[in-house]
């Protein structure tokens, strides 16, 4: 099952149309979706490596338009729809301490965490409470994203083969380490 579902995944990469749904995902994921773009975005670089460059673009590009969604949420609906979000992550309790370092160091702030597996939807929202700059923001987002999508674009690209390789040779150990590791960081994440 993990083999066909590798497969569809492979093939659905290099289809025209992916771009636009790594885009779509890429864009919500910045303000509430919880699965980060990296999932859509290694296989379609691994099915076609010389897209790598204009993928992390549209990542870069998607991300920072979706966090714009979520300064407006933070912005304009925290008390509605933010606080659910942010409760949701399990940062509800530490939200104003967070919150009150923006007036320091926003702009790290938000650079820190586009590089960062932290839940982007988490800084985005936090920028929107703290009305921080909306540019500075919008420009933070863009650096801290492209950072992390074209480091790991060139990764992809110059180790593609190896890795591609790599994750057929070991697909069961390696989905059952990524589940483990994804229920693992909400819970320990709750904890903190």
């Amino acid at each position: 099952m993990l083999r066909s579902l590798y497969d569809w995944t492979l093939s659905f990469a290099s289809k025209p149309y992916a771009i636009w749904a790594l885009a779509f995902f890429c864009f919500i994921e910045a303000s509430f979706f919880p699965i980060p773009p990296d999932i859509l975005m290694i296989p379609m670089v691994l099915a076609v490596r010389q897209r790598a460059w204009l993928l992390a673009g549209i990542c870069t590009l998607f991300t920072s338009l979706g966090g714009l969604l979520g300064y407006g949420i933070g912005y304009l609906l925290y008390d509605t729809i933010g606080q659910q979000i942010v409760n949701f992550y399990g940062y509800g309790d530490k939200f104003d301490h967070f919150r009150g370092l923006y007036n320091e160091h926003g702009i790290l702030i938000v650079i820190g965490g586009g590089l960062t597996p932290f839940p982007y939807k988490v800084i985005t929202i936090a920028s929107g409470v703290a009305e921080m700059n909306l540019l500075s923001f919008f420009l933070s987002s863009i650096v801290g994203r492209a950072l992390r999508f074209f480091l790991l674009a060139a990764l992809l690209w110059y180790f593609g083969p190896f890795i591609k390789s790599f994750i057929e040779k070991y697909l069961g150990w390696l989905t059952l380490a990524f589940f483990v590791i994804l229920i693992g960081g909400f819970a320990i994440l709750k904890l903190l």
